[in-house]
Order: C-alpha cells, then sequence, then structure tokens
C-alpha cells in the first residue's frame, strides 16, 4: 500500500512538472553583465536559505533578488550601490562576508588573536618543559646501605592503601 501511495505521489510531481528548478523573472544579460550579476549574487545572503548566497539559492524569493541585481546591472548602477541598496533594504547580515569596520572587527581579528594565544600558550609550555630537570643530590653512604626509598610524591608503605597493597602482594607472587 505504501509503495503504490510512493509510486503515485511520483507520478504526479513527474505528470506536473513541480520537480523542476524555478525559473529566473527576467532574460539574462550581456555575458560580462551577467558575470557581474553572477558575482554581485554570490557576496549577498538570500533572505530565505540564510546559508546561501543569492545566486546559490533556489529559492523564489532568491530568484527575485537575483532579478533585482539583473534590473539594477542593466540600470547602470555600481557595484558598491548595488550592495547599499540591499544592504539598506535587509540591513547588514544580507552581506555573506562583513564589513570590516566598527563592531565587526571582532568577527575578523577573534580568530587572529584565538590562533596568538594558543601559540603563546604552546610556547610557554614548550619553554617550561625544555629546562634541564632537576638532579636529585648524590647519596650518601648511609643512604645507600638503607632500604630503597619510596618514590618522591609516595605515601609512607605503611599509609598506603590496603586494596593498593594486597594487589601488589599478588604482583609480587
Amino acid at each position: 500500500m505504501t509503495a503504490a501511495l510512493l509510486s503515485l505521489s511520483l507520478a504526479f510531481t513527474l505528470v506536473t512538472g513541480q520537480f523542476a528548478p524555478q525559473q529566473a523573472g527576467s532574460d539574462p544579460l550581456a555575458p560580462e553583465l551577467e558575470a557581474r550579476v553572477q558575482t554581485l549574487g554570490k557576496q549577498l545572503r538570500c533572505a530565505v536559505c540564510q546559508g546561501l548566497s543569492v545566486a546559490d539559492s533556489p529559492s523564489s524569493m532568491a530568484r527575485a533578488q537575483l532579478d533585482m541585481i539583473r534590473e539594477l546591472v542593466s540600470e547602470g548602477k555600481s557595484d558598491a550601490e548595488i550592495v547599499e541598496y540591499f544592504v539598506a533594504r535587509y540591513g547588514e547580515w544580507v552581506l555573506l562576508s562583513p564589513r570590516a569596520e566598527g563592531f565587526n572587527w571582532f568577527v575578523w581579528l577573534g580568530p587572529v588573536a584565538l590562533v596568538a594565544v594558543g601559540g603563546f600558550v604552546i610556547w610557554r609550555q614548550l619553554q617550561r618543559g625544555a629546562g634541564a630537570p632537576e638532579q636529585a643530590p648524590a647519596p650518601t653512604s648511609e643512604e645507600e646501605t638503607a632500604a630503597p626509598a619510596a618514590p618522591a610524591g609516595a605515601p609512607p608503605a605503611d599509609e598506603e592503601d590496603p586494596y593498593l597493597q594486597a594487589v601488589r602482594r599478588e604482583l609480587e607472587r
């Protein structure tokens, strides 16, 4: 039953042509102007898709925006004027690449600052680890005859965990 419904829905979309992508509403311009339209379209964010440029988006809103770019280019507007037209309408959010001015400097310089701080931390760790290890003083003759000392930082043998003592006894067998 499910297969039949899927087949019918597929047949319906093939017959009605609803699978076809949206066509732009205006005719393409001369090749050099159309290349300029596509370049501008790659700089502006689609108002619906949010992650795609106007040139890459399949939505009808993006097609309308691309048509508007095409119209403004045919009127002889400069690239800066076209970008300002969209910024005035949609805000600076419409730019896929934020402008490097004002508060946006944090967006541009933040990653560089993080890499610099990370490099400094790594450099400090390497400098700290590159120092010669401290040498223990040579043992005296009395210490040589005594029982071997416990490793530095280890608790005295009688204060060790009873479970740890049991494990050590098992390992010694």
